[in-house]
């Protein structure tokens, strides 16, 4: 009997059943497909032997003018910049004071230590870092003291936490001394989101992730706790950052990669006053019309008063004049310094955030109005252009705002070459710069469009792909359904309630685009499914990772993997050999395809296999 030559349809197709997709690809596990054939996926290995702390859900990478290549990485519990392999905490500090006198209680035998602090503002799994404590007497030394700490709460004005000795019957309780300073960074965010409430909604009495809160007696776990996602952008050389749902927080490149990020609208540095008609003011920062302004320290001159807002007036260089509120210029009878103690108008919260490669301008999505603290979920907001301290609208710079209507929150951005493509939870909008005097202008793309979550939207080749509720989508000047082959495959089994865990890729060595999410029965991610844009199939398979992150800026794609175990975890070089080389030690990367059912022949045809000739490379 002659050879018959069998040949499958490239991409893996499980719309169907076996029989009825005859000819292709059913199943797979880390394989792709290279010019209509199957080959298994590239392998991965540790970025360094380095750890960060919690589970991360962003990535970004850039590079100083000092050529310095940074990556931004923001877990759950800190933010980190990795330079060289090391990850080096810039967490953001929330408050730090001298607390009560002798805050330190102990029970002999114990490690366990209770810190009383009024109005601590602490949630479970926060960040303390004390200094000036003094010993207790025996084991609990002031370096035991003076270190940094992971905080169990009690309540409002006590915590607890595990220190690095046992008090033995020489420790004095309470203790400490009166000049400890707790240093507390931001509060922590939960591991993932917690999404329903009420009886039932958790085991009973369990505690609540770190961030959240538990309701009355028998109730489970709240829906407050809402997954910590951080946005990043570099501004320049220099960072902008701050998880969703808080502040913006800004971190220079001519400071060490140690050093923490700070507020922005705290950084408006110093001014010395001149004594004239109206008064001159000398800056240490640059400043644009407009700027909205309020000043503290001991010697400010008379006619300036702290926490006063004041307006940027006749911007010469470093140097300006003051308008009141009442657009009255201000007049000084004496000289004097300060501080600009808060910089008025930029948003205190934010759910997105990028950097417009046109005339840079730092644009908020979802954030507070004027005037106000509350977040709008609908208002786009962004600073002067060049100038992201300056953030009040003027008819002298470009700040402005402008509210989108169709949907109730804005989702997440994609820039591209034209326009940011706005995505709220219905719709999609086109964010364009037209100039002076509307300077940003939205248009809506179209309506009735979904999308899973904040990270699941990702641009490649100049297109954007994104998955929705229930099928996946791309834009390319119009909004397009995909055709997936794996639709009912994918939707059929991802947990909906995890949908803020789902975040995209690109992979543009190998032309695809990547989805990892959590699978029905599942609350970690454990899946991900491709789609190969230039041979438009689709392929999938199972993996845990939590950020992706395809950088040309790296030698390969990275991600972010993590242990639950220890809820540690590090960065992930793939594409790197063939072998899983996660644990240091190479393993064989467990990979499989299955074809569908296929036949060599219709009607009274029938034969026996006795050889099979595989065309295969190893």
């Amino acid at each position: 009997m002659p050879l018959q030559k069998i040949l499958f349809k490239p991409g893996v197709n499980k719309e169907n059943t076996r029989y009825t997709t005859e000819g292709g690809w059913y199943e797979a596990d880390k394989v792709r497909f290279r010019q209509g054939n199957p080959e298994v996926i590239g392998g991965w290995q540790p970025f360094s032997a380095a750890t960060y702390q919690g589970v991360c859900r962003s990535l970004w990478n850039w590079v100083t003018l000092g050529g310095d290549n940074l990556i931004g990485v923001g877990t759950n519990l800190k933010f980190y910049l990795n330079q060289g392999g090391l990850y080096y905490d810039i967490t953001p500090i929330r408050a730090s004071s001298t607390i009560n006198n002798n805050p330190f209680a102990v029970v002999n035998g114990s490690a366990t230590i209770t810190v009383t602090d009024t109005d601590h503002g602490c949630v479970t799994g926060d960040f303390v870092t004390f200094s000036g404590a003094v010993g207790l007497g025996g084991n609990i030394t002031a370096t035991v003291l003076n270190a940094q700490y992971q905080v169990s709460v009690i309540n409002a004005n006590s915590y607890t936490f595990t220190a690095s000795a046992t008090a033995n019957g020489s420790d004095v309780s309470p203790g400490g001394g009166a000049s400890v300073v707790a240093t507390y960074q931001i509060n922590v965010g939960p591991v993932i989101p917690v999404p329903l409430v009420g009886w039932g909604a958790g085991s009973w009495g369990s505690p609540p992730p770190a961030g959240g809160t538990i309701g009355t007696w028998g109730y489970g776990l709240s829906s407050s706790s809402a997954l910590r996602l951080w946005n990043q952008i570099n501004y320049g050389q220099d960072l902008v950052y701050g998880p969703r749902n808080g502040a913006i927080y800004y971190w220079n490149a001519t400071n060490t990669v140690s050093t923490r990020g700070v507020l922005l609208n705290s950084l408006g540095g110093t001014v010395s006053f001149t004594n004239a008609s109206p008064t001159l003011v000398t800056s240490t920062i640059l400043y644009t019309e407009g700027a909205a302004l309020q000043f503290s320290g001991g010697s400010l001159p008379t006619g300036v008063s702290a926490g006063t807002t004041y307006y940027v007036f006749q911007v010469n260089g470093l140097t300006f004049n003051l308008l009141n509120t009442s657009g009255t210029e201000v007049n000084t009878t004496s000289s004097g310094t300060g501080t600009v103690s808060r910089i008025v108008d930029v948003p205190t919260v934010q759910n997105n955030m990028t950097v417009s490669d046109i005339s840079r301008f730092l644009i908020a999505f979802g954030c507070n109005d004027y005037g106000s603290t509350v977040l709008d979920p609908m208002l786009i907001r962004w600073s002067a252009q060049d100038d992201i301290y300056n953030w009040t609208p003027d008819p002298t710079n470009q700040a402005g705002f402008t509210r989108l209507s169709h949907g109730s929150e804005i989702v997440t951005t994609v820039q591209t070459r034209q326009e940011i493509v706005v995505f709220t939870d219905s719709s999609i909008y086109s964010l364009q710069y037209l100039g002076p005097p509307y300077i940003w202008a939205a248009q809506l793309l179209g309506d009735n469009i979904s999308i899973m979550g904040p990270n699941s939207a990702v641009i490649a080749s100049g297109i954007v792909y994104w998955m929705g509720v229930d099928k996946f989508y791309q834009y390319d000047g119009r909004v397009n359904t995909l055709n997936c082959d794996l639709r009912r495959f994918v939707f059929g089994d991802l947990n909906q309630e995890q949908a803020l865990q789902v975040f995209s890729g690109t992979n543009e060595g190998f032309n695809e685009v990547w989805w990892f999410y959590c699978s029905a029965n599942s609350t970690v991610v454990d899946k991900y499914v491709i789609y190969n844009y230039i041979e438009k199939i689709w392929y999938y398979g199972t993996m845990s990772r939590t950020a992706w992150l395809d950088s040309g800026l790296q030698a390969v794609p990275i991600a972010a993997n993590y242990f639950t175990d220890t809820l540690t975890g590090n960065i992930i070089n793939h594409e790197t050999g063939l072998n899983d080389n996660t644990t240091g030690t190479a393993a064989a990367i467990d990979a499989y395809i299955s074809s569908s059912e296929f036949d060599i022949g219709d009607g009274h045809n029938f034969g026996f296999v006795w050889r099979v000739l595989p065309d295969l490379t190893f």
